[in-house]
């Protein structure tokens, strides 16, 4: 099966596997392990795999929980899950016990591929024996798999669940294709590239945006066990990367890092790609002139099986702080009636595509509070769209600050306090205020040895956005809290820093 960059992937992903095992071929390599996998490589273990599932009497559609850490296991359970016509079920495995218990059960699992180093988490959380932890060794006994379609439920993944509960978002086959190929043809990815993967596979920007990328273009992925700041370009060298996929903090810590690449490295690689978040600019400014590397900026949820925006590839005009225009789906601006608004105006990004999720997991109310009447999802970003298609993202609808009826962007104080050099790490949040209602508050991680002072930050800030905007304190941490992407969380912040809270002023 091709890459056609005008229409989705036909078929299933058990059609893509076989397809991709027929021309042959390396697959993914693991240079943490030191092993590697070929497209029959990874066929006939995914369809080992599947037996031995539908062996166990899993029936079609039903869910497959996944506690794996990025590694050649973790390829395996999911491509087995997936090439079974089952629902991989993705579980974050730094949620945290209480929400590895919820997504266990809410998920209905009745069977685990269990990481050994995840086997005592698993076993906290499953402390009746409810769900049976499967070996990837089992034996594969001869058993005529179910029929797919790609109408049927492949993946669940669960929100971050920072404002209430996790949701369940639910891929078909097609959706979860689609997801793979709208990064592709964003990027121009073919056979000849090979992908470095260092977010993890349990959240859908590692997933859709590595692993499918590179199944429908028919390149190579290189998967590491975690990002390190001091081996990435080294990995980036010995994997003869082409492009790498990472989040803003990623970057940051690259700018701030004591090595680059290397001549070849550098002159090999097509592109880096930002998601999950938006780039500051300082930050992608900066990134580019010293490593001399293009950061394409890119925007995607885990409802749209990662990207729905991304800038177009150098020599293609990117418009930095824009995460682009829209590829393989529609999107647009809306107003409270969710009708598109003129380009320049605010409103919410909305979408409608075949990357699209189908549904929340038995959570009706949330899907269709989702979805608008006419089927474009509602993202919950704000932004405005420019007259040639850029989008630009100014908040979040539940992360907006109302300081005296104003409404304030967290991102407009971000921008401002990276562009600082001794900044790594930055995000403002909101506190209680009896005067305003809300106040501006922030959080910061610094380079190592920096003696940057807190005063000097809040006059950078008060010279660019004024007082009114700027933060009342801004406190220093050795690191900000990050979800499993990367993604800072600044709604963590204001618990994470409750005993250090200055009084309202």
């Amino acid at each position: 099966m091709r890459l056609c960059r005008d229409t989705p992937p036909k078929g299933t992903l058990r059609d893509w596997v076989d397809a991709r095992a027929e021309v042959g071929g390396p697959a993914l390599s693991f240079p943490d392990e030191g092993t590697a996998l070929d497209w029959p490589g990874l066929r006939d273990r995914a369809r080992a795999i599947a037996g031995m599932l539908t062996a166990q009497g899993i029936a079609k559609g039903e869910s497959v929980a996944i506690m794996q850490p990025n590694g050649q296991a973790a390829i395996e359970a999911i491509y087995g899950a997936l090439y079974g016509g089952f629902r991989a079920t993705m579980i974050n495995l730094v949620a945290g016990a209480e929400a590895i218990g919820y997504a266990l059960d809410h998920s209905g699992a009745r069977v685990a591929l269990v990481h050994p180093s995840q086997q005592a988490v698993f076993q906290s959380v499953n402390p009746c024996g409810r769900i049976a932890a499967l070996s990837l060794t089992a034996a594969a006994p001869d058993t005529v798999l179910h029929p797919v379609t790609p109408d049927d439920h492949a993946l669940l993944m669960y929100t971050s669940g920072t404002t209430g509960r996790p949701k369940g978002v639910v891929h078909t086959q097609a959706s979860l294709l689609a997801g793979g190929w709208t990064t592709a043809i964003a990027h121009n990815l073919g056979p000849e590239d090979t992908g470095l993967c260092v977010l993890p596979v349990y959240h859908i920007n590692g997933l859709c945006v590595s692993v499918m990328g590179s199944l429908v273009s028919g390149g190579q992925l290189a998967m590491c066990a975690r990002f390190s700041a001091s081996r990435f370009w080294a990995q980036a060298a010995e994997t003869r990367a082409t492009w790498f996929s990472v989040v803003p903090t990623i970057v940051s810590h690259l700018l701030h890092g004591e090595t680059g690449p290397d001549p070849e490295t550098r002159k090999r690689l097509r592109f880096g790609r930002s998601a999950s978040s938006p780039l500051p600019v300082e930050v992608h400014t900066a990134f580019e002139a010293r490593f001399d590397v293009p950061i394409v900026e890119t925007m995607g949820l885990t409802e749209t099986a990662a990207q729905i925006l991304s800038n177009p590839l150098p020599p293609g005009t990117r418009k930095i702080g824009s995460p682009g225009i829209a590829y393989g789906n529609q999107a647009e601006v809306a107003g409270p009636d969710m009708r598109p608004l003129p380009a320049g105006q605010e409103g919410e990004i909305i979408v409608k595509g075949p990357n699209v999720m189908l549904e929340y997991l038995r959570n009706s109310e949330a899907t269709r509070a989702s979805f608008t009447p006419d089927g474009w999802l509602r993202t919950g970003d704000l932004g405005r769209k420019d007259a040639e298609g850029y989008f630009f993202v100014t908040g979040r609808l539940k992360e907006l600050i109302i300081k005296g009826g104003e409404n304030i962007a967290p991102r407009e104080i971000d921008e401002v306090l990276y562009a600082h050099p001794d900044v790594v790490e930055a995000a403002a949040f909101s506190c209680p205020c009896p005067r305003y209602g809300e106040r501006v508050e922030a959080a910061v991680a610094l380079r190592p040895g920096s003696t940057l002072t807190a005063e000097t930050l809040l006059t950078l800030c008060k010279d660019r956005l004024g007082a009114f905007k700027s933060p009342d304190h801004i406190y220093f941490l050795g690191e900000l809290p990050k979800g499993p992407s990367g993604k800072i969380q600044r709604v963590r912040l204001k618990d994470l820093l409750a005993g250090d809270l200055e009084p309202n002023p």
